[in-house]
């Protein structure tokens, strides 16, 4: 029987490296894509800001495929990867969200695009290196599992992963410790066992998101002013691309006492200025959900909702809206609910689903949800 063919997505890390080697150890027929997505053509800014799929990636991905004696490729996928993430993340921030780009990536480049393309080339599966497990559930649906290492898990970020998408995806890596990683790496003889992670976005690897966003556009964020809940004027504003909610650093404002970013209005250009209890809510809005683990809404059930990745997520229950929307109540207040992240939703180690946060619920506007409990 002809063995079964995975394209990897090599990023020239270590995960993705091992990935690659653990499935060929199984018997696959591997084969190591890097995906060039890159908007800038000049080589020495490509090789010193272009993160996981800069010119270095490229070649430390190479040097792996060849010490792996796998056949290697670079793919384009620079439209895909500007339309689907860099445009999104613009605009997303022009519209006083903050967007979570690397979900963006996954669903619609790292999966939609890249599967595609190596459908088309006779593959069966695509893997990836990151920290999670895909297993098949006793209602016949496929579902993230939590990583067997919390400290890395990256389930949060792939909530958005269609079901078609899943039942042709291979994780090795989520079985897995980093340190187990690195020391497979190691034995191994990978070149890259000891390169260090990326952690910023890696179109953005300064972190300045406001300047990214002023350069790539052409156009200068006009300030406007910073106000209280009850729109008293207490100050002006960088541009509504610099803050995000719950932020307190770099207000530059003088209140005797830290204060925070509770809310971002776009339509006005006002930044709203607040305590830090007015960031503790307990419900709410999200749509554009993705259902993985359950098939629809269960109005009864307690789940785990995550508000952001590195949120340590907490008891809620849902509520169908119209339109598709879905009301999260939590348990007990959370901090800085932020219109753009995600809401990722768990079934015990299992991810259920998610949506798109629009906005909290203010607690005068949600008796009717806080009687559940």
């Amino acid at each position: 029987m002809a063995r079964k063919k995975v394209v990897v997505g090599l990023s020239g890390g270590v995960d993705s490296s091992v990935a690659a080697y653990l499935l060929k150890k199984q018997g696959y027929e591997v084969i190591g894509v890097t995906m060039q997505i890159w908007q800038e053509e000049d080589p020495e800014f490509q090789e010193e800001n272009g993160g996981c799929c800069g010119l270095s990636a490229v070649d430390d991905a190479r040097r792996v495929a060849a010490k792996l004696e796998i056949p290697y490729y670079v793919m384009n996928f620079r439209r895909e990867f500007k339309e689907n993430v860099i445009d999104y993340f613009i605009r997303e921030y022009q519209e006083g969200r903050t967007p979570n780009p690397c979900i963006a990536c996954n669903r619609y480049v790292k999966w939609e695009a890249l599967l595609k393309r190596s459908l088309d080339i006779g593959a069966d599966y695509i893997a990836t290196g990151h920290y999670a497990r895909i297993e098949r559930l006793a209602n016949g649906r496929y579902a993230i599992r939590n990583s067997v290492t919390a400290r890395k898990d990256q389930t949060y970020a792939l909530y958005n992963l269609t079901q078609d998408q899943l039942s042709r995806t291979l994780m090795p890596v989520g079985e897995y410790t980093k340190e187990e990683i690195r020391r497979i790496a190691g034995e191994a003889g990978l070149p890259v066992a000891q390169k260090k992670d990326s952690q910023e976005i890696c179109f953005v690897p300064d972190n300045d998101y406001a300047g990214f966003i002023e350069k790539s556009t052409g156009t200068k964020i006009s300030g406007g002013n910073y106000i209280k809940k009850d729109g008293t004027v207490i100050g002006e504003h960088k541009g509504i691309i610099h803050y995000t909610i719950g932020q307190r650093k770099g207000l530059n404002l003088s209140m005797g006492h830290p204060v925070f970013v509770t809310e971002i209005r776009p339509e006005t250009n006002e930044v709203v200025i607040g305590e830090n209890e007015e960031l503790f809510v307990r419900s709410l809005i999200c749509d554009r959900m993705n259902y993985m683990a359950m098939e629809e809404i269960n109005e009864g059930e307690v789940l785990t909702g995550k508000i952001r990745y590195n949120h340590p997520g907490a008891p809620c229950t849902l509520k169908k809206l119209e339109d598709g929307r879905v009301q999260v109540n939590f348990l007990e207040p959370q901090r800085a609910v932020t219109p753009g992240q995600a809401v990722v939703l768990y079934r015990g180690e299992y991810v259920a689903g998610g949506g798109i946060i629009l906005g909290p619920v203010r607690e005068k506007e949600n008796a009717a949800a806080l009687s559940e409990f």
